[in-house]
């Protein structure tokens, strides 16, 4: 991709799954990554396998609902690598069960983790990225947040929120020349399908045209195009990948 040797990337949640595969690709086009999760050790870990092929990337560990710790993490990244060039929201979590079955608790959570993870870190990093006239950022959404999804109401609605937000700052902010764009993943092999079960992982698996979950590896390549120079006029767009679920499906 154009544009991304030498680039400044926060990646949240990289330790695993789709963001590690991500981060993976981000070190591979030459972007110094700072890699953000919760489980420290496991960002170190990616982050040294970025480093075993000749990349540059760092981890860290972050609880993104937290505010002041989401300020600490990007004055530590941007003191290690410089000013923050592109940002990929991709942290999430969620326990499905159906809705009149959760509780307050899990709903605090989820939408911690899920919308105000999301929120902290653009509000911090945009400012600067809005004073220097420049700026990507991706936020991973989910074909839950377009269509809905069954036994995750209170994920689906945060993600349909992230898809709004990343539409009005787009607008907000495409004078200042910083791009937002939205990537909504189906079904996908990661931990966080595993703990849901064979069964359902078998049912899905027929439901998609494709005839497969995603994997991880079917991601970075549109994230990295979003946070390249070939993709400096495309913002406020959303754009599906799952294997043709919704194809049918008027969403937005």
């Amino acid at each position: 991709m154009r544009g991304l040797q030498g680039k400044n990337v926060i990646l949240t949640g990289g330790a695993s799954g789709i963001g590690q595969a991500i981060s993976l690709r981000l070190g591979e086009e030459g972007c110094n990554v700072g890699i953000f999760d919760l489980n420290g050790d496991g960002a170190n870990a990616v982050a040294e396998k970025i480093r075993a092929a000749g990349g540059t990337a760092n981890g860290y560990a972050c609880d993104i609902s937290d505010y002041a710790a989401v300020e600490a993490c990007v004055t530590a990244f941007e003191s290690d690598c410089g000013p923050v060039d592109g940002l990929v929201n991709n942290a999430g979590w969620d326990k499905s069960m159906p809705f009149l079955d959760t509780d307050l608790e899990l709903w605090h959570k989820v939408v911690a983790i899920n919308l105000y993870g999301p929120l902290n870190l653009c509000h911090v990093i945009l400012k600067g990225m809005a004073e220097r006239g420049s700026g990507r950022v991706v936020n991973i959404s989910s074909d839950a947040g377009r269509v809905g999804s069954s036994g995750e109401a209170v994920y689906a609605a945060c993600k349909g929120g992230l898809i709004a937000f990343s539409k009005t700052m787009s607008r907000e902010l495409a004078r200042k020349n910083i791009t937002l764009n939205t990537v909504c993943p189906g079904p996908t092999n990661t931990p966080l399908l595993a703990e849901q079960g064979p069964k359902l992982v078998a049912a899905l698996e027929r439901a998609v045209p494709m005839k497969r979950v995603a994997e991880p590896e079917d991601y970075p390549g549109l994230v990295s195009f979003f946070l390249s120079d070939d993709a400096s006029y495309i913002t406020g767009q959303t754009i599906v990948v799952d294997g043709g679920s919704t194809i049918a499906v008027n969403g937005i």
